[in-house]
Order: structure tokens, then C-alpha cells, then sequence
């Protein structure tokens, strides 16, 4: 069966549905197809916690993140669901790297203060610091389940269309111009636009088409440690620059009754593909972390009681990447970091739909191609 759409977007997850919500916002008639079932943890979307934040050593992320929390207020108020737990964050490690980020909160007019590891320790017991310590009270968490499942609802009530269990075969393009998306069931969409926001899967959806920077696709795990005082005030979100760049935050809906900490590592996780990755937790570096809560965080237990892992695509410089060719538009892949700009990236990504200006030029092939940061 053959059918026709102005837009198509690949990807159920958070840049895929954010896109999804953005276009539908703009009277834009969207298919949005996934290939797994609604909130599946094969990707990098799943789970109830997420780092806000407006801290970055860069004057490009500093300033996109507060667009991003202003499109993170529309989606709440158009949804009618919280998504933001505003704690704070935290930022601390070399002195170098705390100094950078707080020029930049500085630059960009997000207050912040500057504290010492013995303050941070008397405001945040529990938590052990090397200072300086760089604390803003805008981050804290974003709930990316329920976030996909706010824009989804939002880009349906708008007429979107939304197919779960639509895996891509493949994609080409016509004669006339138009993209031409073949499932593996057979059916086939004819679309004027087809957003590729499939993360990890990214390069295998556009090889052939989009001449990609390398994306290397790593499985990193995360793992849940129960906090010793449940009725201990809530911490801020956390950033380490240490080892291979721990952060930490509330847990969330998985993180149990006492809303433990959930703690990862940015870097150093498992090189794999979306489709080759066995979802084994690595006992090496749950060992890593056991070691960093005894050292930093006696505030405890040492014994993770969730475990589980998720996908990052990692570009060579870590920017984003957002272009278009053709019908092809490419939506992200995000490096990690990208779940905070979700509602930017999703209207930033409906820009390159309808030929609007905005999106940065850091973020485009030709910027990756001649490795400019």
C-alpha cells in the first residue's frame, strides 16, 4: 500500500516526537513512524530523569539553554503534565573547568554563585566536594518519558500521525524530488520531507544518502543507589569533571520510594551499534561507581539497586548535527548531552522542514565535514 504525507519524521524518541510536536505547531501534516513500541528502552530516550541544566564551558550552549527551558514551559503548559524538577546543579573538578563555567553563567546573565568544598559540603551534606563549586538554581531534572509522551499527545491532538512498530527498510528518492520510505511490511509513504531522527540508528537509516561525519555509538550504563536519609532535602543535579565525567541526579519515578541518585559516566562506555548492543551492564564500571559513591557521595548506600544502560551517538566534536539534503533532514544525533534541548532541537529541526533560518551553523555537515567546533 502506497500512501502520500507532507512529513515524515523516523524516530519515536525525544528529538524524533519533539519534532513531531514543533511541525504539527506549524500546521505541518506529520507520519511519525517507530519502529519499537511506545516507551521502549532500546534507545536513549526511555527512563523518568534527565540532567537540565544552563552550565556549558561553551557561549553556543550556555545561550541555547535558555531558549530550551522556555520550550520546555510550552510543552508543560500545553500538555498540562510537570516535566522540569528544578533542584539546581552543580558543577565542580578542576579549577579550570569550574572557572570557565561559571564565566560563561556569568556572560549569559544566569546568576550563579561560587563556593568553597567546605560550603558546598555544609549546604549539601551527604555530598563530598574539591572545589571551587559552581551552583545556578536553574537545572535540576527532565522527565524524558513523559516528555515523549507530551509531545506525541500534543503533535496528535494537532492531527499527526503516530505509527509504533514501523521499521524503515529503506529510503530513496524519486524522480520529482520527493522521498519515498519503504517499512518492512511492505507499505511504502511518499513525503515531501523525511526528518531522520533516529539516534543510534542514524546512519544506518541515511547511509547512501547523507554524506554522515563518523558517529561512533557507545552503550553507557547508569546505575541507582538508595540515598541513607530519605527525608533529607532533595540534592541538585551534579557534574564531576573527573575519571570519565560522572554526573549524578535524582533518580525519579525509577529511582524508588526515597528518590535515590542515579550516577553514570559520560565518557567510556561500551562501543556498539543500535542493533549489535547485548544490554549487559558492565561490571567494570559499576565497580567504577561503587568506588566514586564510597569516595564522594557517603551519603549512600554503596550497593546500586537498579541498574540499566541507553545509547549515545557521539559526533567527532560532540556539537549536535542538523541539516538537510534534499528531502532528507538529519536530527541530531546528540552526543550525550542532548535530552536538555529537546523542544529547541524539535523546532530547530522544524525550521530545516520549512525553510526557516535559525539553525546554527556549528550544527551542520559542512561545519562537521571541516571539523570546525
Amino acid at each position: 500500500m502506497t500512501t502520500r504525507a507532507e512529513l515524515v519524521v523516523i524516530g519515536g524518541g525525544l528529538m524524533g516526537t519533539a519534532t513531531a510536536w514543533a511541525a504539527s505547531r506549524r500546521g505541518l501534516s506529520v507520519l511519525l513512524l517507530e519502529q519499537y513500541g511506545p516507551g521502549h528502552a532500546r534507545g536513549s530516550s526511555h527512563g523518568s530523569s534527565r540532567i537540565v541544566r544552563r552550565g556549558y564551558q561553551e557561549t553556543l550552549y550556555t545561550e541555547l539553554t535558555g531558549r530550551s527551558f522556555e520550550l520546555w514551559r510550552e510543552l508543560e503548559l500545553d500538555s498540562g503534565t510537570p516535566l522540569l524538577r528544578m533542584l539546581g546543579s552543580v558543577d565542580f573538578g578542576t579549577r579550570a573547568y569550574a572557572e570557565s563555567i561559571a564565566a560563561q553563567l556569568a556572560a549569559s546573565a544566569v546568576e550563579h554563585e561560587v563556593l568553597s568544598a567546605q560550603e558546598a559540603e555544609q549546604r549539601w551534606p551527604g555530598m563530598r566536594f574539591e572545589g571551587p563549586v559552581v551552583h545556578h538554581a536553574q537545572g535540576g531534572t527532565a522527565d524524558a518519558a513523559s516528555a515523549v509522551t507530551a509531545f506525541v499527545e500534543g503533535a496528535v491532538r494537532r492531527g499527526a500521525v503516530v505509527r509504533h512498530g514501523a521499521a524503515v527498510a529503506s529510503l530513496d528518492t524519486t524522480a520529482d524530488g520527493r522521498a519515498r520510505v519503504v517499512l518492512a511490511d511492505g507499505d511504502e509513504v511518499l513525503a515531501g520531507t523525511v526528518v531522520v531522527a533516529a539516534g543510534a540508528w542514524t546512519g544506518e537509516r541515511l547511509g547512501g544518502h547523507v554524506a554522515l561525519p563518523p558517529l561512533t555509538v557507545t552503550q553507557q550504563d547508569t546505575f541507582h543507589f538508595p540515598r541513607l536519609d530519605p527525608a533529607a532535602p532533595a540534592w541538585p543535579s551534579v557534574l564531576h569533571e573527573r575519571g570519565a565525567g560522572i554526573y549524578h541526579l535524582a533518580g525519579g519515578r525509577n529511582g524508588g520510594p526515597d528518590d535515590d541518585r542515579k550516577i553514570g559516566e559520560h565518557y567510556g562506555g561500551l562501543r556498539t551499534t543500535a542493533s549489535g548492543r547485548d544490554g549487559v551492564v558492565s561490571s567494570a564500571a559499576r565497580d567504577r561507581l561503587v568506588a566514586y559513591v564510597k569516595e564522594w557521595l557517603p551519603g549512600l548506600d554503596p550497593t546500586p539497586r537498579n541498574e540499566s544502560s541507553c545509547l549515545y551517538t557521539f559526533t567527532p566534536n560532540e556539537d549536535f548535527l542538523l541539516d538537510r539534503v534534499g528531502p532528507f533532514v538529519v536530527c541530531s544525533p546528540c552526543s550525550g548531552h542532548g535530552a536538555k534541548f529537546a523542544p529547541l532541537i524539535g523546532e530547530l529541526t522544524a525550521d530545516l522542514v520549512t525553510g526557516a533560518g535559525g539553525t546554527p551553523e556549528r550544527f551542520r555537515l559542512a561545519a562537521h565535514a571541516s571539523g570546525a567546533s
